[in-house]
């Protein structure tokens, strides 16, 4: 279940988004790498919990090893991952391109694919609301869900390019 909040965008910058609502997506919980090999175990698989724990710690290390190197790693119907370059401002020609002057950072890039699509994410998703906006102050808890954790609304850069 996909657990949602209201809010509003304070964003005075962009005119046709401010004073609208919108829903984002809220998480109460995050799952490391132990938890998943827990998990994993749990599904009647021959391997033990830590068998799988070291193998996702390999997996970890070897996708970031083979980004660094510039490939991007496809874990079949789960997402590409692959290395994005985050632009500071353009050059007026190629002779004037710096790195220094034109480039900010780089940044990590995940694409679904396969059975993880966003169309396949839109048919079998189910949402519900975390908290119940109170007009009078703010929200009150409507399902579990923790406003303070991980979202989706981020209103930074977009994080596929």
């Amino acid at each position: 279940m996909i657990r949602f909040m209201k809010f509003q965008n304070k964003n005075e910058k962009n005119q046709t988004a401010f004073g609208k609502w919108y829903a984002r997506a809220v998480c109460d919980e995050t799952v490391d790498i132990k938890g998943l090999a827990a998990h994993m175990a749990s599904h009647n698989t021959p391997y033990s919990t830590g068998a799988i724990h070291g193998m996702l710690k390999d997996m970890v290390n070897c996708t970031k090893e083979l980004l660094l190197d510039g490939k991007n790693v496809k874990i079949d119907d789960l997402a590409i991952f692959s290395v994005g370059i985050v632009s500071r401002k353009g050059a007026a020609s190629a002779a004037d391109f710096t790195l220094a002057d034109n480039v900010k950072g780089l940044k990590l890039r995940a694409r679904a694919t396969g059975e993880l699509s966003n169309a396949q994410i839109n048919l079998e998703g189910q949402m519900k609301e975390a908290a119940v906006y109170n007009p009078d102050g703010g929200t009150t808890e409507g399902g579990g869900g923790n406003p303070g954790g991980g979202s989706d609304g981020d209103q930074g850069e977009n994080p596929l390019g």
